[in-house]
């Protein structure tokens, strides 16, 4: 078979093949390649869709006021709390500091007489006993009581025990107070030191 019959033979197939198909137009492969038309808004809805735009805005823009508002009272409520606390620090022994100025004035008033010795020693215990009264007043107030465990069972918690002697009294018992001690509410602070009987 020669060269030109197989070339007729292929072109008399592919005329044939055509027959049974429809031609493809140019048109017809551009328009099934373009994208989907998106619908274009009217006007109405161009309209709503600003309006709602805007309230959206507007609500934002509302409550990020209130954010602000509610940072900064925070932030003032923050200051004035550490401003309180330092002044409770501060001024925390101011009570009991004007319950001790009369205590320190009664002192150097008897000071003074005892040196100007126009007032008998009697006179001078008993203002000087008065006053010590007064500073026991004034620590009781805030507080701090005192141990004085004279005759008392000897309680390791509270007494530190100097020396222990033989005596008639029941073993274990405080016989006597060289130093009496301190609690700061039932804390305490200073332990009595005693002598304890053997």
């Amino acid at each position: 078979m020669s060269n030109k019959s197989s070339n007729d033979s292929i072109e008399a197939k592919l005329a044939k093949h055509d027959k049974g198909h429809a031609p493809r137009k140019e048109k017809d492969v551009i328009m099934a390649e373009a994208p989907p038309e998106v619908p274009k808004l009217d006007h109405a809805a161009y309209e709503e869709l600003m309006k709602q735009l805007n309230e959206a805005e507007q609500k934002s823009a509302q409550y990020w006021d209130r954010i602000l508002r509610m940072q900064a009272e925070m932030e003032n409520a923050a200051r004035r709390t550490e401003r309180d606390v330092a002044n409770a620090h501060k001024y925390a022994l101011e009570k009991f500091i004007n319950e001790l100025l009369p205590v320190i004035d009664n002192l150097e008033r008897a000071i003074i007489a005892a040196q100007e010795s126009k007032v008998e020693a009697a006179a001078i215990i008993e203002g000087v006993n008065l006053t010590l009264k007064m500073l026991h007043n004034a620590l009781e107030k805030v507080g701090i009581q005192q141990v004085n465990p004279v005759h008392e069972l000897f309680n390791p918690l509270f007494h530190e025990a100097v020396s222990m002697q033989e005596t008639g009294a029941k073993p274990g018992q405080v016989i006597s107070v060289l130093q009496k001690g301190y609690v700061l509410n039932d804390r305490l602070i200073r332990p009595a030191m005693v002598v304890v009987s053997k």
